[in-house]
């Protein structure tokens, strides 16, 4: 994200002390979970105030998110190799790698409970998590059905649904994302 977040109006980051916070964050989920996360203890490990934690992030869900954005972005390139099977592999398998990583399994699983316990959690999850996401594997999408190779009769949105929605249900049930088969299944599945 940027340092001029949509979600608080007011002084501009200081990209040291976002940095700090967002790491902080993600260290803590890692080591005592996000139930005893708070914007308190998030201050302390970054060492700075509270208050510029609630100035730049309306409650801690929105802080381990922004985080875990970065981190999608960082490590889950869009991959343009000229196929759907060879774009899709590349993307499902940085999306399971960072998945697979303990410390995102909890966030992801943290944030997903949070946005359905806070309404308006929720909704910003959505805008901002789940459609960043969706909006990358969409780029891989719109490409192949550029050039044809998409599956007859299957919305882009219903593929998108397909494969998140078996990354998430592993994530919420298994706690992980399973076998390496689960990649090859998927682009098989959508790439015929």
């Amino acid at each position: 994200m940027t340092d001029a977040s949509p979600l608080r109006p007011g002084r501009r980051r200081s990209e040291d002390s976002r940095r700090a916070i967002l790491a902080a964050a993600v260290e803590l989920v890692a080591e005592h979970g996000y139930g005893p996360l708070t914007v308190e203890k998030i201050a302390a490990r970054a060492g700075t105030g509270k208050q510029t934690i609630y100035r730049w992030w309306p409650t801690k869900a929105d802080v381990v998110m922004e985080a875990l954005v970065e981190k999608a972005d960082l490590h889950i390139r869009v991959p343009d190799d000229g196929s759907l099977a060879a774009d899709l592999r590349g993307f499902l398998e940085a999306s399971v790698a960072l998945g697979r990583a303990s410390q995102v399994v909890a966030i992801l699983r943290a944030l997903m409970a949070e946005s359905q316990l806070d309404e308006a959690f929720g909704r910003r999850f959505r805008e901002v998590f789940i459609e960043n996401r969706r909006a990358a594997l969409r780029t891989v999408l719109d490409r192949a059905a550029a050039r044809g190779e998409l599956p007859a009769g299957v919305s882009v949105d219903t593929l998108l649904d397909v494969v998140f929605g078996v990354i998430w249900y592993r994530v919420l049930t298994d706690r992980a994302l399973g076998a390496d088969a689960v990649v090859g299944e998927l682009v098989a599945l959508i790439s015929g």
